[in-house]
């Protein structure tokens, strides 16, 4: 049996659009994914996704998703690991403030030499097949995440490391280290001078960016440059959905 291959990294040249899921349910997963974006990330930040809820997730994305990313809760090795070891293919790691927190989430998504990740690919090898700890290091995707003011003055030195082909821009949580406060500021200049930052300096260095976006966002976030842009989740479009059903019998 041939067993399929990890999906290449980002292209600069494509755009890419995304689901969010952070309900801990195998059925919304496989729901999600059977709509045709072009990846799925599975959050256990600020979604409600534990281990245990996380390979049943993977096991419904992956027939349907070839591209299965999680946000892991932070810049942790084991977590990493074991994120991967599962068979996601790659994660985004949040709060990277310097150079040297990224390297060290590169490393975490890599096998020696290049990195430090353990061997025991585990569900990994299960998919991918025995070359997997071989053959992986130059497809799964690490994404530092850029939202925070020590990430956006250390962008060159970020986008510069071996792994990182692709960052991704919190909105909220750049705003509330801008001094915004949390939420969407398109218009507010340090806002708006940020994301041009973050696209730029990706163009110089060959990085894909990337944003949490929604449908009303999206055009504007393609338009000012970024090809990864997550435009919908689950818990925020099953509430949308029940709302404009419940408003559309009421009325109001």
């Amino acid at each position: 049996m041939t067993s399929p291959q990890l999906p290449a990294p980002f292209d600069p040249a494509s755009t890419e659009l995304g689901c969010w899921l952070k309900v801990p349910s195998s059925i919304s997963a496989e729901a999600a994914s059977l709509l045709g974006f072009d990846y799925i990330c599975i959050d256990m930040q600020h979604g409600l996704v534990s281990q245990s809820d996380l390979t049943p997730m993977l096991q419904a994305v992956h027939p349907h998703s070839p591209r299965a990313l999680v946000r892991v809760p932070g810049n942790d090795p084991s977590t990493i690991g074991w994120c991967l070891d599962a068979g996601a293919t790659g994660v985004i790691v949040p709060l990277i403030n310097s150079a040297d927190e990224a390297e060290a989430a590169v490393r975490a998504c890599m096998y020696p030499p290049r990195g430090d990740r353990s061997t025991g690919p585990a569900r990994a090898a299960i998919i991918y097949g025995d070359d997997y700890v071989h053959t992986s290091d130059g497809s799964t995707q690490c994404i530092p995440m850029i939202e925070t003011t020590g990430a956006l003055g250390s962008l060159d030195k970020i986008l510069s490391l071996a792994g990182v082909n692709a960052v991704y821009v919190g909105p909220s949580d750049l705003s509330v280290n801008l001094g915004l406060g949390p939420g969407n500021h398109d218009g507010e200049a340090a806002f708006d001078e940020a994301l041009v930052a973050v696209v730029e300096a990706c163009a110089r260095h060959g990085v894909v960016p990337g944003i949490h976006a929604n449908p009303s966002l999206a055009a504007r976030r393609l338009e000012q440059g970024f090809r990864i842009v997550t435009i919908a989740e689950d818990l925020g479009g099953m509430q949308g959905a029940m709302a404009g059903a419940l408003s559309a019998i009421r009325g109001g």
